[in-house]
């Protein structure tokens, strides 16, 4: 199984890659992308299996990311790890085919609640 994590933060990657392994996803290849666009490139070269994303990211934000990836056919599960959890930025995500949005700050729980039906 890979996950691809994508956040223009390398600090906030590192935390998200973190609380995976404590969450139990520590056996999962994972893969960094440092912005929407970096991510929709690795998604097509890499074959994650699921895509963890901020949202607001330069050059391409993560909901950008989805819908592109979305209109090219791509059905790669996708959720949103991000500062924001508005009802209006959840009802966006749901909308664009996301599974999830998770706000920060969250726990190794929070992750394992979101993720074990994705991640079987």
């Amino acid at each position: 199984m890979k996950i691809l994590v994508a956040d223009d933060s390398r600090v906030m990657r590192q935390i998200v890659i973190r609380t995976l392994r404590q969450a139990g996803y520590d056996d999962h290849d994972i893969v960094e992308a440092e912005d929407g666009r970096d991510a929709y490139e690795k998604v097509r070269s890499e074959a994650p299996d699921l895509v963890l994303s901020d949202w607001n990211m330069p050059n391409m934000t993560g909901l950008e990311c989805l819908q592109a990836l979305r209109g090219a056919g791509s059905t790669v599960p996708f959720g949103f790890v991000t500062s924001e959890g508005s009802a209006e930025m959840r009802e966006k995500a749901a909308d664009a085919g996301a599974l999830f949005l998770i706000a920060k700050p969250f726990t190794a729980d929070t992750f394992t609640e979101h993720l074990d039906g994705v991640l079987a």
